[in-house]
C-alpha cells in the first residue's frame, strides 16, 4: 500500500501564500507523475497542476503565474506553493500520485491523499 500524507493548509487572508507539501510512504517502486487537485463546493474535482518524472509542469488556466510545483524525488515529496491567492481557490486540496509498486506495469496505479482544506478570507 502507499499512503499520502500532506500538510500545509489553513486560514489566510486575499493575497497571502501557503505552502502545502504531500509525502508519500509505503512500498513504492517508482513514482512518475504527482499533482494536485482542489475540490471547491460543488461536485467537480479539477486538476490545479502536474508535475511529470522529467520535470515538465501543466498549469491550470486560473492559477498560472500564481501557484508553482515542486518535487523531491529522494524524499517522494511534492509542494505546491500558493501566493496572491484568491477567495475562489478555497477548497480542499488533494494530493495525488502515479506510482508502482514492483517492476511489473501492472503494478501502476493512482493514489489520493485524504484532502487539506485552504480557506481564503478576510
Amino acid at each position: 500500500q502507499v499512503q499520502l500524507v500532506e500538510s500545509g493548509g489553513g486560514l489566510v487572508q486575499p493575497g497571502g501564500s501557503l505552502r502545502l507539501s504531500c509525502t508519500a510512504s509505503g512500498s513504492i517502486f517508482s513514482i512518475y507523475v504527482m499533482a494536485w487537485y482542489r475540490q471547491a463546493p460543488g461536485p467537480s474535482r479539477e486538476l490545479v497542476v502536474l508535475i511529470t518524472s522529467s520535470g515538465s509542469t501543466n498549469y491550470a488556466d486560473s492559477v498560472k503565474g500564481r501557484f508553482t510545483i515542486s518535487r523531491d524525488n529522494a524524499k517522494n515529496t511534492v509542494y505546491l506553493q500558493m501566493s496572491s491567492l484568491k477567495p475562489e481557490d478555497t477548497g480542499v486540496y488533494y494530493c495525488n500520485v502515479e506510482a508502482s509498486r514492483t517492476a511489473l506495469a501492472t503494478s501502476v496505479h493512482d493514489y489520493w491523499g485524504q484532502g487539506i482544506q485552504v480557506t481564503v478570507s478576510s
